[in-house]
C-alpha cells in the first residue's frame, strides 16, 4: 500500500487502499444463478474476447489485480453423496475453466493490471508447475502473481487418484517443501547473469551459470535445472488464502499477499495481527505482507437504489446453487432440513450450530434473527460468504475506510454479482469518492511496466527478509550461497 497525499496536498498523507477484482472462470461464481441477469454476460466465459474487455475496463480505471479463483473438483456435497446436479442450473462454479491460459491474451490488452492465479501445490509436480508460472510471467512482463492453495475438495482427491483426501496439515507440509523446489528452481537454478545473448559470440547463456538443483526430500526430488530463464521476478509474486493455524503458518511464511475473510473488521483485526506477528517471528518484515479481506459491493447513486438492487439480484437467485455451494465450502449437506428450521436451536450437527453461532455474533443486523436454511440462502446468494456492503457512494467508502482502520488490512477482494455491472458500478460510483478522499490512487499514478512485485511492494525480486531469498544465485558467485552454507555443515 502506498502513501498519497490528501487531495489538498496540505493534509496528512494517507494510505491508499489496494483493490483487486475477484473473478472466477466460471458463469457462476459467488452469485448462483445470477448468470441469467439480463446485465450479466458471464455466459460468455469460454470467449476470450469477454476476460479481454473485463480487463481492459479494469486497467483504465485504475485496479491493482484481477485475482482468479479455482477449484479442482465440483461441489458435490448437498444431497450428495456426490452429486454435482444442484450446482448445475445456477452454474454454480460448475463448469470451471483453467485460469491461467486467460493470461497472457488479458496482459497484452493491457498495461498494468496485475493478474493473480490461483494453483494448486497438492495436485500437481513443482517443476511443471514452476515451468508453466515463469512462462506467464514472461509472456505477462513480470505482471503474474500466483494464490498458492492446497485444495480441500475430496472431490479434487477423487479425481487425482486419491481415494481420500490427504491429512490437512500434511498438506501443509507437502506445501513447503514444494516451495523449497520452486526456489531453487526460480532462484538458485540460474546464476543472475547467466543470460548473455551474445550474438557476436554466439552465446546465448553463459557455460557456468546454469545448474542442477538436486533437490532429494520426503515428498519430492527434483533434479533440475528449471527449464525457462529467468522471468522478471523470478518468482511470481505470492498470494496466499489459508486461514487455519497451519495455513496462517505457511502464509506468514511464504505470502506476499494474504487474504482473509469475516464479518466485521473487529474481528478480522485479530487474524490481521496474527499473520503480521508469524511474520516478524520468522524474520520478515510485517510491511511486506499486504493482507487482502474479500467483501461484495453493491453501490449506485443512493443507498435507496443499492438496497432496490440487492432486491433486484435476490430476485435472479438460485437456492439450490446456493446450497451446493455451502456444501462445497463447509462440507455439510443441507437436504434433510427444512426451509424454517432454527441452526441455533434445532436439533443439528455441532459443526452446522457452531457455523450459525459465528455468524449471529458477526454478521451486522442479524444478531437475534434466526439463522435457517432460507436466512443460509438469502445470505449466500449475492456475494457469498464474505462481507456485504449496499449503499450509495458515501456509505460504500465509509465502510471501506472504516475497515481499514479498525482491521488494518491493505485492501479488498471485490466480488462482483454481475459481470459486466458489479466492476463498472465501483468504477462509476465509488472510486470518484475514494480518490476524493485520498484513498485510491488516481490512474496516470500507475507505473507502467511495473511487476506485480513492484507495485506491491516496491521491489522486483524478493526481498532479502523472504525465506525464498535465501535460494538466490547472485552474478559473480561459483554456487548460490545456500549451497555454500550447507557444504559448511
Amino acid at each position: 500500500m502506498v502513501e498519497a497525499d490528501t487531495p489538498s496536498g496540505n493534509g496528512p498523507a494517507k494510505k491508499q487502499i489496494i483493490l483487486n477484482a475477484f473473478v472466477m472462470n466460471t458463469p457462476g461464481h459467488l452469485s448462483p444463478g445470477l448468470w441469467k441477469h439480463p446485465r450479466n454476460k458471464t455466459d460468455q466465459y469460454k470467449k476470450i474476447s469477454f476476460w479481454i474487455d473485463l480487463a481492459k475496463l479494469l486497467d483504465d480505471a485504475g485496479f491493482h489485480a484481477m485475482f482468479i479463483a479455482d477449484t479442482l473438483g465440483p461441489y458435490d456435497v448437498y444431497k450428495g453423496p456426490a452429486n454435482v446436479v444442484p450446482a448445475l442450473a445456477a452454474g454454480a462454479q460448475f463448469p470451471v475453466n483453467d485460469p491461467l491460459y486467460l493470461v497472457p491474451a488479458m496482459a497484452a490488452a493491457t498495461k498494468n493490471l496485475i493478474f493473480g492465479v490461483t494453483a494448486s501445490v497438492t495436485y500437481e509436480k513443482p517443476y511443471a508447475l514452476a515451468r508453466r508460472l515463469s512462462t506467464v510471467d514472461h509472456l505477462s512482463e513480470g505482471r503474474l502473481a500466483w494464490n498458492i492453495v492446497t485444495s480441500y475438495l475430496d472431490s479434487a482427491a477423487r479425481n487425482h487418484g486419491l481415494k481420500e483426501q490427504i491429512p490437512h496439515d500434511e498438506r501443509y507440509a507437502i506445501a513447503h517443501e514444494y516451495m523449497e523446489v520452486l526456489y531453487k528452481l526460480w532462484e538458485g537454478s540460474f546464476r543472475d547473469d547467466a543470460l548473455v545473448a551474445d550474438r557476436e559470440a554466439g552465446t546465448y547463456i553463459a557455460a557456468d551459470a546454469v545448474r542442477q538443483i538436486h533437490h532429494k526430500g520426503k515428498y519430492f526430488e527434483v533434479p533440475g535445472p528449471h527449464f525457462v530463464e529467468p522471468s522478471p521476478q523470478r518468482t511470481p509474486f505470492l498470494f496466499q488464502a489459508g486461514v487455519s493455524e497451519a495455513g496462517n503458518g505457511f502464509g506468514g511464511k511464504h505470502g506476499e499477499a494474504i487474504f482473509v475473510g469475516g464479518q466485521t473488521p473487529e474481528g478480522v483485526r485479530a487474524t490481521v495481527d496474527n499473520i503480521r506477528k508469524v511474520a516478524q517471528d520468522l524474520g520478515r518484515d510485517p510491511n511486506h505482507i499486504k493482507v487482502i479481506v474479500g467483501i461484495n459491493i453493491i453501490v449506485a447513486a443512493t443507498d435507496k437504489e443499492a438496497v432496490k438492487k440487492r432486491e433486484e439480484y435476490l430476485s435472479y437467485a438460485d437456492t439450490e446453487g446456493a446450497l451446493a455451494l455451502f456444501g462445497g465450502w463447509t462440507g455439510i449437506d443441507l437436504s434433510s432440513y427444512s426451509d424454517d428450521e432454527d441452526f441455533s436451536v434445532a436439533d443439528a450437527s455441532p459443526r452446522i450450530q457452531s457455523i450459525v453461532r459465528r455468524w449471529s455474533s458477526t454478521v451486522p443486523g442479524t444478531e437475534n434473527l434466526p439463522w435457517t436454511k432460507r436466512r443460509i440462502v438469502e445470505y449466500l446468494s449475492v456475494g457469498g460468504l464474505g462481507a456485504k456492503i449496499v449503499g450509495g457512494p458515501k456509505t460504500a467508502a465509509d465502510e471501506l475506510e472504516k475497515w481499514v482502520e479498525i482491521s488494518g488490512v491493505d485492501g479488498f477482494n471485490l466480488a462482483h454479482v454481475t459481470n459486466p455491472g458489479s466492476f463498472e458500478d465501483i468504477i462509476e460510483f465509488l472510486l470518484p469518492e475514494l480518490r476524493k478522499r485520498g484513498l485510491y490512487r488516481n490512474t496516470e499514478v500507475a507505473k507502467e511496466g511495473a511487476t506485480a512485485r513492484e507495485v506491491f511492494l516496491g521491489t522486483r525480486r524478493l526481498p532479502d527478509d523472504h525465506p525464498g531469498s535465501y535460494y538466490k544465485w547472485n552474478a559473480g558467485e561459483e554456487k548460490p550461497k545456500y549451497l555454500v552454507e550447507q557444504e559448511k555443515v
